[in-house]
This record gives structure tokens, C-alpha cells and sequence, in this order.
């Protein structure tokens, strides 16, 4: 095979490797969604995203009662689990930029099981399990990581909202704006969405624990990516790493 047709295979894999990026970071935006409606459905508390729960907290404790401070230890457990989820994320796994070296599946695979077990927890240790449940998603949301100059949010919509309102507002302005400035912010808000309205719909139809379904999920996307990465295109993975 001769030079240029090398050149245009490799350009071929990397454009798709990049989609796949894009795929993977909405499949993230799902489950995160999915996982955060599932645990708010059971209990109230929401684990993906803590503004709405903390300013919650902060106007019910103007009036103490026995009800506000269950609230208040369960909001406090979510809370504390996601900064230790973030906390171990950036410890052990963060990279300023994408880095395919990093161990996303091995991660994910873990977010996986921790969601199984808060599944199995939830109902006799609600605590327990909302914790579990907030420190998945914190490892998850400490992943974000620069590429190509976006930044790939996943478990919540206030990042992702303003990185499409400035592209868009840049773009309508005149500016030169790449495309995928707001073409992936934008898939990621709309999976983001769908994975919310479908937890709803399986929750309340199909009678089946959605923590648990997307634990499972999780778990074999962390599987499926680990395979990939080692068997698919691992010559143009370390060229994008190289790059990035």
C-alpha cells in the first residue's frame, strides 16, 4: 500500500475514532441523566448535580423539623460523596486534555458497579445508596477533560448550556466558530434530555430498578471501550494522545 493511501486510511480512523469520542461522551450524558432521575424518583435527592439540592436545603433549614433533617443528612451524603467521587477522579484517572493512555474503561466499568450497589442498597440503607449513587457520578463529572478545546461535561446541563449559548452567540455575532464548538455541547445537552425522560418512562412502566439497569450499562460499556481501545485503531489512538 502506497504512502497516500496510508495517509487516507489513517485519516479515515481518526475521523471515526473522533465520532466515537462524540458517542461516547453523549452515552455518558444518558446515563448520568438516566442514573440522576432513577435515584431522584426513589428518593427525592438528585446525584448528578447538586445546586438545586444544596440552595433546597438552604431554604428549608429556616424551618427545622424531623423531615428537613433527613433531607439535610441525605443532601450532606450526596454532597460529601461527589466531592470524594471528584476527588479520587483527579487523583488517579484526571488529564488536562484527552488522554486515551488513562484507564476510561477500567473507570467506567467501576462507575458500573458502584451504580449496582447503590441499586442494591437504596431500599433498606437509602443513605448508603444515594451516596454510592453521588460518588459514581462525581468520578464521572472529574473525567471532563479538554478536546480539541471542548470541554466534554456529562453529568450535568449549566456548563454544557453556556458552552452552546457563547457558540452560538459568537457564530450569529460573526465570529469564526468551529462547527463542533456547539454542535457537541448540544448533543450532549439533547442526551442528557433523553437519558432524564427515559428513566422516567422505564421507572414507571416498565417496572424494572433503573439504578440498577444503568449500573449494568455502564459496566458493559466499560468492557466494550477497554476491548476497543486495545484491538481498535491502536496506532491512531496513540497519534490523537500525542497530539492532544
Amino acid at each position: 500500500m502506497d504512502k497516500m493511501a496510508v495517509e487516507r486510511l489513517s485519516g479515515v480512523k481518526a475521523i471515526f475514532l473522533e465520532k466515537m469520542i462524540l458517542v461516547g461522551g453523549c452515552c455518558l450524558a444518558f446515563g448520568a441523566a438516566f442514573a440522576n432521575i432513577s435515584v431522584v424518583l426513589r428518593t427525592g435527592i438528585s446525584v448528578s448535580h447538586l445546586t438545586g439540592d444544596v440552595s433546597r436545603l438552604s431554604m428549608d433549614l429556616s424551618h427545622i423539623s424531623p423531615k428537613v433533617m433527613v433531607e439535610a443528612c441525605r443532601i450532606g451524603a450526596a454532597a460529601l460523596a461527589f466531592f470524594l467521587g471528584a476527588f479520587l477522579s483527579g487523583f488517579l484517572i484526571h488529564h488536562p486534555t484527552l488522554d486515551f493512555a488513562r484507564p476510561y474503561g477500567r473507570t467506567v466499568i467501576g462507575i458500573g458497579v458502584i451504580f449496582i450497589c447503590s441499586a442494591l442498597m437504596i431500599e433498606r440503607f437509602p443513605l448508603s445508596g444515594i451516596a454510592l449513587a453521588a460518588f459514581g457520578c462525581g468520578i464521572q463529572n472529574a473525567l471532563a477533560s479538554k478536546y480539541k478545546g471542548i470541554i466534554l461535561r456529562t453529568t450535568h446541563l449549566t456548563g454544557l448550556m453556556t458552552d452552546f449559548g457563547v457558540a452560538m452567540g459568537m457564530k450569529i455575532r460573526g465570529y469564526d466558530v468551529p462547527n463542533r464548538n456547539y454542535v457537541v455541547p448540544a448533543l450532549l445537552v439533547l442526551s442528557f434530555f433523553l437519558g432524564g425522560v427515559i428513566s422516567g418512562v422505564v421507572y414507571f412502566f416498565g417496572k424494572i430498578d433503573t439504578i440498577f439497569l444503568v449500573g449494568c450499562g455502564y459496566f458493559i460499556a466499560g468492557i466494550l471501550w477497554s476491548i476497543g481501545k486495545h484491538l481498535w485503531f491502536p496506532e491512531i489512538i496513540r497519534e490523537m494522545t500525542d497530539e492532544n
